[in-house]
This record gives structure tokens, C-alpha cells and sequence, in this order.
């Protein structure tokens, strides 16, 4: 009766049809995303433009991995477009430097490499994941140090890794038959476990930091949340996790208590707040899709309770009302630093950012499930 009157509440939020168009636009739109400047983010020796969709970065690789959802899910053939032709120039420009954000579009690389076997994808799964392994800089306790564009991040571990290096890590693991990579990947999660979760609130920390031990600002920031809610149901699936499997328990408890907290701080208007438990910062889209997408599958994949997908729904329903005609979601933060106060964060501006986007499309594709 609890699994009727759910599905029956589904239908007052959205239809699969509507669903399914909403994706489409959004597709569309954050395809065709492009920087105006005002938000390119300036290091002495680099820009790094996080807006655009014509790039190799983190931003960009999430967004992949939302289309490649929702290609695996319905065959669409525009997306699966979207997807190679993103491939194929970004091979033929050339790749980027190395670092924890430029990790992230291998994920989908591999993932369509164990669906179309494109030999082009293979060098690049050996190749760069042997350097995560062998040369990416470490912090102290070997956690993979947050190396991005710009400072080095020296001996800081952010929640942000989990999503952009170690889940692109395990699958990789998975297709190439490296055991060692997926040893290292569960270790990285017990380490950003054991520095970055909060034991009071199940929450967790932006970051943290071995020169003078300790979480920064102790900021419990939306975006590095909802990068937990997400890796924690892939890393479960992608290595194929049983039941039985300590190192699965272990997860979902550790995922449990922060679901718990967030449906206790959700806003009444089904989206959070940037700083979890500051209901003075503003509330902020791309945060929130990122909860809609973890819970909805945490449900589903019978990890947390069925009362929680009721936040979901609240969550989608508000993410819908932050889409505006182009297929653009308002109110994302801008890329952010390391804050040393939660005035930083109360601070960050908000635009339209691809990641925005791509974060709505994940969440909108798992609500699709909720149709079959």
C-alpha cells in the first residue's frame, strides 16, 4: 500500500512525457552553454573557464554522465550524438592537463567504451589512471591530494575527489580487470570518510586540510554534500557491491545518516540551502539536483528508507520551477574555492552553469525509474 501511494504522489509532480522533455531541453541547452566572461576564474598562469561546454574539465564531465544516463535509459539518438561528438572534438583538440577535475569525463568514456568498445578510449584509460595511481600527488595518509588548475591544494583533501577521480578510478577498474585500482578506490573513500564526514550531523565538511589539521571554515556546504550522494550509490554499483560486502554496509550507514539530516533541513520549498544548516544562505539548485539524484537512487536501490523519496520528489518539483525558456537552472553557485570563513560561501555569486544542468539532467533521468 506504502509503494501504491507513493507512485500515486509521483503523478502530482510530473508526467514521463514531461519528464522526458524537460531532459531534452536541457540537453540542448547545456550543449550550447558558452562563457560571457564574467565568471571565468583567473590563476597566474591559467583561466579556467567551468561554464563552457566545449571544455575538458569537471563541469563538463558530469554533465556527459547525465546524457549518458539518459541514452542508456531510452536510446535517444540526439544524445548519444551529444555525447560523441563531445568525444571526438575533445580527441582531437587534444587533452588537457591532468588533475582531479580533468578525471572526471573519463567516467562516461568508459562507460561508453564497455558499450561501443571504441579502441580510441582505451589509451586514455590506461594512460591516465596510471598516473592517478603512480603520480598524482598525495596528501599525508596517501589520500589523493585535490589537485586542480591553479594552487596545488597541497595536503588538502576535498569531497569533490570522491565524484571527479575515484569513481572514474573504479570503473575503470571494473572494465580493465585492475584490482588495484579498485582497492585504491575504496581506500580513498575510507580515508575522505574518515577527514571530511561530520560524526555530529552525518553531513560532511568541505574539506580538510594536514597542514594545521582542520576542515577550513568547518562549512557544511551544499555542492561537496551532494557530490557524496552521489558517489556513494555509484561506487556501490559500479563495483558491483553484494549485500554482504562490509565496505557496502559501511556506505550505506555512513549515506543514511546524511540523508537522515538532509530531509530534516530541507526548505519547504523543496530545495536546500548552500550552507546545509544556515536557512539564512541562499537555496541552490545545483545542490539540490545532486540530492534528488542520490536519494532517488538510494531509494531505489533499497539503501535508505522509502519515506525519503518523498524529499526527492519535493526537490524535483522545485528544480523544475529553476528552468527557465532556454533550458538554463538559475540560482547555481559559481565554481568555488576552499572558503577559510562561511562568509565565503554566503558570498559566491550565482549564474547559470553547465554543471547546473547537468546535475538537473542526472536527477531527472533517476526519476524516470519511478515510471517503470
Amino acid at each position: 500500500m506504502e509503494k501504491e501511494n507513493t507512485l500515486v504522489k509521483r503523478e502530482n509532480y510530473m508526467s514521463k512525457e514531461q519528464t522526458e522533455k524537460w531532459i531534452e531541453k536541457l540537453i540542448d541547452s547545456v550543449s550550447k552553454i558558452k562563457e560571457d566572461g564574467e565568471f571565468l576564474i583567473e590563476f597566474p598562469d591559467v583561466v579556467v573557464d567551468d561554464k563552457s561546454w566545449q571544455v575538458w574539465n569537471w563541469p563538463q564531465g558530469v554533465g556527459l554522465y547525465g546524457i549518458y544516463k539518459y541514452w542508456k535509459m531510452t536510446q535517444s539518438e540526439a544524445a548519444l550524438k551529444v555525447l560523441l561528438d563531445w568525444f571526438n572534438a575533445r580527441i582531437k583538440e587534444g587533452a588537457p592537463p591532468k588533475n582531479v577535475n580533468t578525471m572526471a569525463p573519463i567516467l562516461t568514456m568508459a562507460c561508453l567504451y564497455e558499450d561501443l568498445l571504441d579502441q580510441r578510449y582505451l589509451p586514455y584509460m590506461e594512460e591516465w589512471f596510471e598516473w592517478v595511481m603512480h603520480e598524482m600527488p598525495r596528501t599525508k595518509e596517501d589520500g589523493l591530494q585535490h589537485m586542480t588548475y591553479g594552487p596545488e591544494n597541497k595536503n588538502q583533501l576535498w569531497d569533490d575527489t570522491l565524484m571527479m577521480t575515484v569513481l572514474p578510478l573504479a570503473k575503470v577498474g571494473m572494465i580493465l580487470a585492475k584490482k588495484e585500482y579498485i582497492e585504491e578506490a575504496k581506500k580513498q573513500f575510507l580515508i575522505h570518510i574518515e577527514y571530511l564526514m561530520d560524526r555530529k550531523t552525518g553531513l560532511w565538511f568541505h574539506g580538510w586540510t594536514f597542514e594545521g589539521d582542520h576542515n577550513f571554515a568547518n562549512a557544511l556546504w551544499a555542492r561537496g554534500n551532494c557530490w557524496v550522494t552521489i558517489a556513494i550509490p555509484e561506487i556501490i554499483e559500479i563495483l558491483n557491491l553484494e549485500e554482504s560486502d562490509h565496505f557496502r554496509s559501511y556506505l550505506v550507514n555512513i549515506l543514511e545518516k546524511q540523508i537522515k539530516t538532509l530531509a530534516e533541513y530541507q526548505d519547504d520549498s523543496g530545495a536546500w540551502h548552500t550552507l546545509l544548516l544556515e536557512k539564512k544562505s541562499y537555496l541552490e539548485s545545483s545542490a539540490t539536483a545532486g540530492f534528488a539524484y542520490g536519494i532517488l537512487k538510494a531509494v531505489r536501490k533499497r539503501y535508505v528508507p522509502e519515506s525519503y523519496r518523498l524529499n526527492a520528489f519535493k526537490a524535483i518539483k522545485s528544480l523544475i520551477g529553476q528552468i527557465n525558456d532556454a533550458g538554463e537552472v538559475a540560482n547555481v553557485s559559481v565554481g568555488t574555492a576552499m572558503g577559510n570563513d562561511l562568509d565565503y560561501y554566503r558570498k559566491v555569486k550565482k549564474t547559470q552553469m553547465a554543471y547546473g544542468q547537468s546535475l538537473t539532467i542526472l536527477s531527472l533521468t533517476e526519476f524516470l525509474y519511478e515510471f517503470i
